[in-house]
């Protein structure tokens, strides 16, 4: 078996109205598929969905705090320049978007933002040129503070 590549990611999510106003109206994905109320389908137009959100209700255990076991985050590719992570930034901060990072990983310079539920989202951008593609080892470089 090959993995040709990630297809999607599916989250629970306890308040689906919520979720899906920061994944559409703050983020800017499409819908690509509305399943309400069990849940909404988000697309980039690269497949049917890169994202599905499901409706657990507001009883549903949250996230715990602190280290666990699970998923750390999703990595949303939101341009190649500074301008575009900036513009990124400016949006997040005017929605009161929990910022709960940054860095400069050489390859990719990326904020970390939570959703409503608590499930961490990088806002990232491919630094300029892709020096990964002739050096894949660069991704492993020590992680260095991002000034914006």
């Amino acid at each position: 078996m090959e993995v040709k590549e990630l297809g999607h990611v599916v989250l629970f999510v306890s308040d689906l109205a919520r979720s899906r106003h920061f994944y559409e109206d703050i983020l800017g994905w499409k819908v690509g598929a509305d399943m309400s109320p069990r849940g909404v389908m988000f697309t980039t137009g690269r497949t049917h969905h890169e994202l599905l959100l499901l409706a657990v209700g507001h009883d549903a255990q949250p996230i715990p705090a602190g280290r666990r076991v699970g998923m750390y985050h999703i990595g949303v590719k939101v341009g190649t320049t500074d301008d575009e992570l900036r513009e990124a930034l400016e949006t997040v901060l005017e929605h009161q978007v929990p910022i709960v990072g940054s860095a400069d990983h050489t390859v990719t310079h990326s904020l970390y933002i939570q959703d409503p539920d608590g499930n961490e989202v990088e806002l990232y951008i491919d630094v300029q040129p892709e020096v990964w593609r002739e050096n894949p080892a660069a991704v492993a470089t020590p992680t260095r503070p991002l000034y914006l």
